[in-house]
Protein backbone atom coordinates (compact mmCIF):
# COMPACT_ATOMS: atom_id res chain seq x y z
CA UNK A 1 0.00 0.00 0.00
CA UNK A 2 2.59 2.36 0.22
CA UNK A 3 3.55 2.57 -3.26
CA UNK A 4 0.30 3.87 -3.55
CA UNK A 5 0.89 6.99 -1.28
CA UNK A 6 1.46 10.04 -2.19
CA UNK A 7 5.59 10.02 -1.19
CA UNK A 8 5.33 6.17 -3.00
CA UNK A 9 4.32 7.68 -6.36
CA UNK A 10 6.56 10.63 -6.05
CA UNK A 11 9.67 8.09 -5.17
CA UNK A 12 9.18 6.16 -8.35
CA UNK A 13 12.03 7.31 -10.95
CA UNK A 14 9.33 7.96 -13.41
CA UNK A 15 7.40 10.70 -11.00
CA UNK A 16 9.05 13.72 -12.19
CA UNK A 17 9.54 13.20 -15.64
CA UNK A 18 5.81 12.65 -16.20
CA UNK A 19 5.19 15.74 -14.47
CA UNK A 20 7.75 17.52 -15.89
CA UNK A 21 6.19 16.05 -19.91
CA UNK A 22 3.01 16.90 -17.94
CA UNK A 23 4.20 20.70 -17.74
CA UNK A 24 5.73 21.13 -20.63
CA UNK A 25 2.43 20.24 -22.62
CA UNK A 26 0.68 22.24 -21.20
CA UNK A 27 3.33 25.43 -21.72
CA UNK A 28 2.82 25.02 -25.75
CA UNK A 29 -0.99 24.03 -25.71
CA UNK A 30 -1.29 27.74 -23.71
CA UNK A 31 1.04 29.43 -26.24
CA UNK A 32 1.52 27.71 -29.14
CA UNK A 33 -1.02 27.24 -32.02
CA UNK A 34 -3.96 24.30 -32.07
CA UNK A 35 -1.66 22.44 -34.71
CA UNK A 36 0.87 21.23 -31.79
CA UNK A 37 -1.41 18.49 -30.72
CA UNK A 38 -2.69 17.85 -34.41
CA UNK A 39 -1.72 14.82 -36.24
CA UNK A 40 0.82 17.15 -38.38
CA UNK A 41 1.95 18.79 -35.42
CA UNK A 42 2.51 15.49 -33.41
CA UNK A 43 4.41 14.02 -35.96
CA UNK A 44 7.06 16.63 -35.53
CA UNK A 45 8.08 15.83 -31.93
CA UNK A 46 7.32 12.10 -32.03
CA UNK A 47 9.30 10.89 -34.97
CA UNK A 48 11.99 12.74 -33.43
CA UNK A 49 11.27 10.87 -29.90
CA UNK A 50 10.96 7.64 -31.58
CA UNK A 51 15.15 8.75 -33.38
CA UNK A 52 16.24 9.49 -30.08
CA UNK A 53 14.20 6.98 -27.62
CA UNK A 54 15.53 3.74 -29.30
CA UNK A 55 19.24 5.22 -28.48
CA UNK A 56 18.25 7.02 -25.50
CA UNK A 57 16.77 3.38 -23.28
CA UNK A 58 19.88 1.61 -23.78
CA UNK A 59 22.48 4.63 -23.08
CA UNK A 60 20.14 5.29 -20.05
CA UNK A 61 20.75 1.56 -19.15
CA UNK A 62 24.69 1.99 -18.70
CA UNK A 63 23.87 5.32 -16.69
CA UNK A 64 22.07 2.93 -14.22
CA UNK A 65 24.89 0.70 -13.98
CA UNK A 66 27.11 3.28 -13.81
CA UNK A 67 28.92 3.52 -17.20
CA UNK A 68 28.57 5.95 -20.38
CA UNK A 69 28.68 5.95 -24.07
CA UNK A 70 29.33 8.74 -26.53
CA UNK A 71 30.33 6.76 -28.89
CA UNK A 72 26.43 6.38 -29.81
CA UNK A 73 27.33 9.88 -32.41
CA UNK A 74 29.71 7.70 -34.47
CA UNK A 75 27.43 4.61 -34.63
CA UNK A 76 24.49 6.44 -36.32
CA UNK A 77 26.83 7.33 -39.33
CA UNK A 78 28.37 4.17 -39.54
CA UNK A 79 25.09 2.28 -39.56
CA UNK A 80 23.85 4.59 -42.29
CA UNK A 81 26.90 4.34 -44.65
CA UNK A 82 27.05 0.71 -44.20
CA UNK A 83 23.99 -0.05 -45.40
CA UNK A 84 24.21 2.98 -48.20
CA UNK A 85 27.71 1.46 -49.17
CA UNK A 86 26.69 -1.98 -49.80
CA UNK A 87 23.11 -1.77 -51.01
CA UNK A 88 23.76 1.74 -53.10
CA UNK A 89 27.26 1.89 -54.39
CA UNK A 90 27.52 -2.05 -54.34
CA UNK A 91 23.91 -2.98 -55.19
CA UNK A 92 24.05 -5.52 -52.96
CA UNK A 93 20.45 -7.02 -51.50
CA UNK A 94 19.36 -4.57 -48.41
CA UNK A 95 19.23 -7.15 -46.10
CA UNK A 96 22.79 -7.66 -46.49
CA UNK A 97 23.49 -3.86 -46.18
CA UNK A 98 20.73 -4.56 -42.94
CA UNK A 99 22.80 -7.47 -41.66
CA UNK A 100 26.10 -5.63 -42.54
CA UNK A 101 25.08 -2.10 -40.03
CA UNK A 102 23.88 -4.28 -37.29
CA UNK A 103 27.24 -6.26 -37.78
CA UNK A 104 29.29 -2.92 -37.13
CA UNK A 105 27.19 -2.19 -34.16
CA UNK A 106 27.85 -5.57 -32.68
CA UNK A 107 31.49 -5.32 -33.47
CA UNK A 108 31.91 -1.73 -31.90
CA UNK A 109 29.92 -2.31 -28.88
CA UNK A 110 32.03 -5.51 -28.20
CA UNK A 111 35.07 -3.49 -28.61
CA UNK A 112 33.85 -1.15 -26.13
CA UNK A 113 32.66 -3.07 -23.70
CA UNK A 114 35.83 -5.58 -23.69
CA UNK A 115 37.61 -2.42 -23.32
CA UNK A 116 35.95 -1.14 -20.33
CA UNK A 117 35.92 -4.08 -18.15
CA UNK A 118 39.78 -5.34 -19.10
CA UNK A 119 41.06 -2.16 -18.34
CA UNK A 120 40.89 0.83 -15.91
CA UNK A 121 40.12 3.22 -18.49
CA UNK A 122 36.70 5.09 -17.73
CA UNK A 123 34.12 4.19 -20.25
CA UNK A 124 33.90 7.91 -20.95
CA UNK A 125 37.42 7.81 -21.81
CA UNK A 126 37.05 5.01 -23.99
CA UNK A 127 33.77 5.92 -25.63
CA UNK A 128 35.17 9.06 -26.92
CA UNK A 129 38.32 7.58 -28.45
CA UNK A 130 35.94 4.91 -30.46
CA UNK A 131 34.19 8.15 -31.43
CA UNK A 132 36.76 9.38 -32.66
CA UNK A 133 38.30 6.12 -34.33
CA UNK A 134 34.68 5.47 -35.54
CA UNK A 135 34.06 8.72 -37.12
CA UNK A 136 37.57 8.82 -39.00
CA UNK A 137 37.00 5.55 -40.31
CA UNK A 138 33.87 6.21 -41.86
CA UNK A 139 35.11 8.90 -43.64
CA UNK A 140 37.82 7.70 -44.56
CA UNK A 141 36.58 4.50 -45.65
CA UNK A 142 33.76 6.05 -47.36
CA UNK A 143 35.64 8.94 -48.96
CA UNK A 144 37.91 5.87 -50.51
CA UNK A 145 35.37 3.33 -51.50
CA UNK A 146 32.69 5.43 -53.41
CA UNK A 147 34.59 9.30 -53.51
CA UNK A 148 32.02 11.10 -51.92
CA UNK A 149 30.58 12.04 -48.09
CA UNK A 150 27.13 11.32 -49.21
CA UNK A 151 25.73 7.75 -50.59
CA UNK A 152 22.17 7.67 -52.50
CA UNK A 153 20.35 3.98 -51.55
CA UNK A 154 17.46 2.51 -52.76
CA UNK A 155 15.78 -0.29 -50.95
CA UNK A 156 13.40 -3.01 -51.60
CA UNK A 157 9.99 -2.91 -51.01
CA UNK A 158 9.91 -4.45 -47.84
CA UNK A 159 12.94 -3.36 -45.98
CA UNK A 160 11.39 0.31 -46.98
CA UNK A 161 7.91 -1.46 -45.25
CA UNK A 162 9.38 -2.27 -42.16
CA UNK A 163 12.46 0.41 -41.84
CA UNK A 164 11.91 3.29 -44.15
CA UNK A 165 7.76 4.27 -44.69
CA UNK A 166 5.81 7.00 -43.42
CA UNK A 167 2.44 6.12 -41.38
CA UNK A 168 -0.36 8.19 -42.75
CA UNK A 169 2.31 10.29 -44.89
CA UNK A 170 3.70 11.51 -41.63
CA UNK A 171 4.48 9.46 -39.25
CA UNK A 172 7.78 7.40 -39.35
CA UNK A 173 7.61 3.55 -38.90
CA UNK A 174 10.17 3.78 -36.33
CA UNK A 175 7.64 5.10 -34.02
CA UNK A 176 6.61 1.29 -33.99
CA UNK A 177 9.94 0.23 -33.42
CA UNK A 178 10.57 2.61 -30.32
CA UNK A 179 7.10 1.61 -28.61
CA UNK A 180 7.82 -2.17 -29.28
CA UNK A 181 11.68 -2.14 -28.05
CA UNK A 182 10.37 0.02 -24.91
CA UNK A 183 7.81 -2.72 -24.14
CA UNK A 184 10.63 -5.03 -24.37
CA UNK A 185 13.17 -2.84 -22.36
CA UNK A 186 10.25 -2.72 -19.53
CA UNK A 187 9.91 -5.97 -19.25
CA UNK A 188 13.29 -7.19 -19.48
CA UNK A 189 14.66 -4.35 -16.91
CA UNK A 190 11.34 -4.45 -14.50
CA UNK A 191 10.13 -8.01 -14.36
CA UNK A 192 13.40 -9.98 -15.35
CA UNK A 193 16.31 -10.48 -12.74
CA UNK A 194 18.79 -8.90 -15.35
CA UNK A 195 17.04 -5.44 -14.23
CA UNK A 196 17.95 -5.98 -10.66
CA UNK A 197 21.25 -7.13 -11.59
CA UNK A 198 22.24 -3.74 -13.68
CA UNK A 199 20.71 -1.87 -10.55
CA UNK A 200 23.16 -3.64 -8.19
CA UNK A 201 25.67 -3.03 -10.42
CA UNK A 202 25.14 0.94 -10.94
CA UNK A 203 24.84 0.61 -6.83
CA UNK A 204 27.93 -0.78 -6.24
CA UNK A 205 30.19 -3.17 -8.56
CA UNK A 206 31.96 -4.81 -6.34
CA UNK A 207 29.26 -6.35 -4.43
CA UNK A 208 27.52 -7.00 -7.66
CA UNK A 209 30.20 -9.20 -8.36
CA UNK A 210 30.45 -10.62 -4.71
CA UNK A 211 26.76 -11.51 -5.10
CA UNK A 212 27.74 -13.47 -7.90
CA UNK A 213 26.60 -11.50 -10.96
CA UNK A 214 28.57 -11.75 -13.84
CA UNK A 215 29.39 -7.80 -14.34
CA UNK A 216 31.79 -8.24 -17.05
CA UNK A 217 29.62 -10.11 -19.33
CA UNK A 218 26.55 -7.69 -18.30
CA UNK A 219 28.35 -4.29 -18.87
CA UNK A 220 29.58 -5.51 -22.59
CA UNK A 221 26.07 -6.32 -23.20
CA UNK A 222 25.08 -3.29 -22.24
CA UNK A 223 27.71 -1.68 -24.53
CA UNK A 224 26.63 -3.90 -27.56
CA UNK A 225 23.05 -3.09 -27.16
CA UNK A 226 23.92 0.68 -27.43
CA UNK A 227 26.28 0.48 -30.22
CA UNK A 228 23.15 -2.05 -32.33
CA UNK A 229 21.02 0.73 -31.42
CA UNK A 230 22.25 3.98 -32.79
CA UNK A 231 23.79 1.41 -35.87
CA UNK A 232 20.03 0.21 -36.47
CA UNK A 233 18.81 4.05 -36.05
CA UNK A 234 21.22 5.08 -38.40
CA UNK A 235 20.02 2.21 -41.14
CA UNK A 236 16.50 3.40 -40.33
CA UNK A 237 17.15 6.78 -41.63
CA UNK A 238 19.35 5.73 -44.89
CA UNK A 239 16.19 3.75 -46.16
CA UNK A 240 14.14 6.30 -44.81
CA UNK A 241 15.72 9.19 -46.68
CA UNK A 242 17.04 6.84 -49.33
CA UNK A 243 20.81 8.52 -48.38
CA UNK A 244 23.23 8.54 -45.86
CA UNK A 245 25.58 11.24 -44.75
CA UNK A 246 29.15 10.79 -42.65
CA UNK A 247 28.26 13.76 -40.50
CA UNK A 248 25.14 13.21 -38.94
CA UNK A 249 24.27 11.84 -35.64
CA UNK A 250 26.68 13.75 -33.72
CA UNK A 251 23.67 15.60 -31.88
CA UNK A 252 22.19 12.83 -30.23
CA UNK A 253 25.31 12.43 -27.77
CA UNK A 254 24.33 15.19 -26.18
CA UNK A 255 20.53 14.85 -26.72
CA UNK A 256 20.28 11.20 -25.45
CA UNK A 257 22.05 11.96 -22.22
CA UNK A 258 19.30 14.66 -21.47
CA UNK A 259 16.84 12.70 -22.35
CA UNK A 260 17.79 10.30 -20.11
CA UNK A 261 18.59 12.54 -17.00
CA UNK A 262 15.17 14.27 -17.58
CA UNK A 263 13.98 10.77 -17.39
CA UNK A 264 15.09 10.64 -13.67
CA UNK A 265 18.28 8.85 -14.35
CA UNK A 266 20.84 9.83 -11.97
CA UNK A 267 24.38 10.39 -12.91
CA UNK A 268 26.05 8.45 -10.32
CA UNK A 269 23.86 5.33 -11.36
CA UNK A 270 21.99 2.84 -9.54
CA UNK A 271 18.09 4.69 -10.09
CA UNK A 272 16.51 5.19 -13.00
CA UNK A 273 13.28 3.32 -14.51
CA UNK A 274 12.59 2.52 -19.00
CA UNK A 275 9.25 4.41 -18.60
CA UNK A 276 11.03 7.65 -17.38
CA UNK A 277 13.25 7.48 -20.09
CA UNK A 278 10.38 6.97 -22.43
CA UNK A 279 8.71 9.98 -20.81
CA UNK A 280 11.87 12.23 -20.91
CA UNK A 281 12.58 11.44 -24.59
CA UNK A 282 9.17 12.87 -25.30
CA UNK A 283 9.65 15.94 -22.76
CA UNK A 284 13.03 16.83 -24.97
CA UNK A 285 11.10 15.99 -28.47
CA UNK A 286 7.99 18.47 -27.31
CA UNK A 287 10.83 21.30 -25.90
CA UNK A 288 13.08 21.16 -29.31
CA UNK A 289 9.95 21.17 -31.81
CA UNK A 290 7.25 22.95 -29.50
CA UNK A 291 9.10 26.04 -30.11
CA UNK A 292 7.98 26.08 -33.61
CA UNK A 293 4.07 26.50 -32.99
CA UNK A 294 4.42 29.31 -30.68
CA UNK A 295 5.12 32.60 -31.33
CA UNK A 296 8.21 33.49 -29.90
CA UNK A 297 11.34 34.75 -31.62
CA UNK A 298 12.80 31.69 -33.26
CA UNK A 299 16.54 33.68 -32.26
CA UNK A 300 15.77 32.84 -28.72
CA UNK A 301 14.53 29.50 -29.70
CA UNK A 302 17.94 27.97 -28.43
CA UNK A 303 17.32 29.93 -25.36
CA UNK A 304 13.59 28.98 -24.57
CA UNK A 305 14.74 25.42 -25.04
CA UNK A 306 17.47 24.94 -22.22
CA UNK A 307 15.95 27.02 -19.91
CA UNK A 308 12.52 24.76 -20.02
CA UNK A 309 14.89 21.43 -19.56
CA UNK A 310 16.55 22.91 -16.74
CA UNK A 311 13.37 23.13 -15.26
CA UNK A 312 12.40 19.91 -16.32
CA UNK A 313 15.21 18.36 -14.68
CA UNK A 314 15.01 20.22 -11.54
CA UNK A 315 11.90 19.53 -11.09
CA UNK A 316 12.63 15.74 -11.32
CA UNK A 317 15.34 16.06 -8.53
CA UNK A 318 12.68 18.54 -6.71
CA UNK A 319 10.21 16.24 -6.50
CA UNK A 320 12.95 12.87 -5.77
CA UNK A 321 13.61 15.10 -2.68
CA UNK A 322 10.15 15.59 -1.44
CA UNK A 323 9.34 12.05 -1.78
CA UNK A 324 12.34 10.54 -0.16
CA UNK A 325 11.54 12.65 2.86
CA UNK A 326 8.17 12.13 2.82
CA UNK A 327 6.58 10.04 5.60
CA UNK A 328 2.88 9.12 5.83
CA UNK A 329 0.57 10.07 8.37
CA UNK A 330 -0.29 7.08 10.67
CA UNK A 331 -3.57 6.17 11.19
Amino acid sequence: MNNLSIGGLLRRPEAGAFLGLAAVLAFFVVFGSSKFLEPAGAASWLNVAANLGIIAIPVGLLMIAGELDISVGAMIPAGSMTVAILTGHYDLPTWVGILAAVGVGLTIGLINGILVVRTAVPSLIVTLGTLFAVQGLVLGLSVLITGTTSVAITADPISKFLFGQFLGNTFQVIIVWWVLLAAAYIFVIHFSPYGNWIFALGGDKVSARNAGIPTQRLTISLFVVSSVSASFVGMCQAILFNSAQVSAGMTYIFNSIIAVVVGGVLLTGGFGSVVGIFLGTITFAVVNQGIYFTAFDRNWSSLIIGVMLLLAVLMNNTFRQIALTYSPKKK
